[in-house]
């Protein structure tokens, strides 16, 4: 079969560093794209076979692109960007093609809208899989995780990409990623109906039943505990913030088209919501993270360790004017200022007196915006006490120096 040599052009640029994606990258077993696969039987798999498709068309095989194109809108008819792909092949039997979704020039304008969306969702997979991150890193926001947090989530929401992490043994390692789409307006929210999607450490709060939910979200969704206190501190309003599935007429939705949720395919959600736990894992949503290897984090970790080791020591002492050092002036948490937070800390050291205070499974998530923040959640027991209680600080860099600006129990 012979093509128009356009469409290899168009193709090969986008596809040339994507011809040996990491085996990460690809779903957990290699589907045969010659037959049916259903969109709920894995996730990621619709994606590697599009991948494949430009592969083939860069290596000038179209023939055998054609073949796994149609095979694959046959799979997911209503995968948009599949039918556009395929579209373009079969139009290549006649004629050269200019750009990918080369339709005729009427079609053009009355579908201008929805080409530019789906080309734009082209270039981003394609992106995303050119510039993977390195293997065994993690972002750098993550500076110690703890084993409560099985897994952890980080939505890169200048790539469309969201990342899926395991964390066990000591090791945070990289599941899958998937193509996500995000606010109509982008991101960086700030008040109710901006259509903006919020930008932070955020943690999934609850699953909803799918059953509940409008066909709008798909086979369910993750509410995230947008917005956090340091949302509120900045006066940022607002709610409803989910990770959820798309319509069941749409494969994906175009890059930027929610009211500023986060949402993926369904098989890909489907995958998420039967993986991660509830209050535990972390969803850091961002753009263009830095990624780093564990052991580069060591000394940044040692050393936050030490600040809340230090506060620990602190509240062993029972001395109060000690403790309230670690916080900043301007603390506020429930509704209580320092002066109200510091009468509560003067009840807590007499019944407690000087007892020595340990902490555990601590987890350490920075975010860096105009003011440096860190985000830390740990179990705290007192000596000779059978239960302890789980606490979550928020810290700011003011001056060099860390205080305490929130710290709540939230078991």
């Amino acid at each position: 079969m012979r093509t128009g040599i356009s469409l290899k052009r168009v193709i090969v640029v986008m596809v040339c560093a994507a011809m040996a994606v990491p085996a990460y990258a690809q779903p957990r077993s290699k589907p045969k794209v010659e037959k049916s696969t259903s969109p709920a039987s894995s996730d990621g798999i619709a994606e590697a076979r599009l991948i494949e498709v430009y592969r083939l068309i860069g290596t000038a095989d179209t023939r055998e692109a054609l073949g796994k194109a149609e095979a694959l809108v046959k799979a997911y008819p209503h995968f948009q960007l599949a039918q556009l792909v395929y579209g373009d092949l079969l139009t290549t039997l006649s004629r050269p093609i200019r750009q990918i979704g080369d339709v005729p020039s009427d079609l053009e304008q009355t579908a201008a809208n929805n080409l530019r969306a789906l080309r734009a969702e082209s270039q981003l997979r394609i992106a995303a899989l050119q510039q993977r991150p390195p293997v065994d890193a993690i972002p750098a926001q993550f500076v110690g995780l703890s084993k409560r947090n099985k897994h952890a989530i980080a939505v890169d929401t200048a790539k469309a990409r969201l990342y899926l992490f395991e964390n066990a043994g000591n090791r945070t390692r990289l599941l899958a990623d998937y193509y996500i789409s995000v606010g109509k307006a982008g991101v960086g929210k700030n008040v109710e109906g901006d259509l903006r999607t919020p930008l932070g450490v955020y943690f999934i709060t609850s699953s909803l039943d799918p059953k509940s939910l409008p066909d709008l979200y798909g086979t369910g969704a993750l509410p995230v505990s947008y917005p956090n206190v340091l949302d509120m501190r900045r006066g940022k309003t607002g709610s409803g913030i989910w990770l959820h599935g798309n319509p069941s007429s749409q494969f994906t939705r175009e890059p930027q088209a929610t009211e500023g949720c986060v949402a993926m395919a369904n098989p890909d959600l489907d995958r998420i919501i039967s993986t991660v736990e509830i209050r535990t894992t972390p969803v850091l949503i961002g753009k263009n993270f830095k990624w780093v290897r564990p052991t580069d984090l060591q000394s940044e970790r040692q050393q936050l360790e030490g600040t809340l080791l230090s506060w620990a020591s602190a509240k062993s002492s029972g001395n109060v004017s000690e403790i309230l050092k670690y916080y900043a002036s301007d603390f506020s948490a429930d509704g209580k200022d320092l002066n109200a937070f510091g009468k509560g800390v003067r009840a807590e050291m007499v019944r407690l007196g000087r007892k020595p205070i340990q902490l555990n499974d601590v987890s350490l998530i920075r975010w860096t915006d105009e003011a440096e923040i860190l985000v830390a959640t740990f179990g705290e027991l007192v000596q000779g006490e059978r239960t302890g209680r789980t606490v979550r600080q928020y810290w700011q860099k003011r001056s060099e120096a860390w205080k305490i600006i929130y710290e709540g129990v939230l078991g």
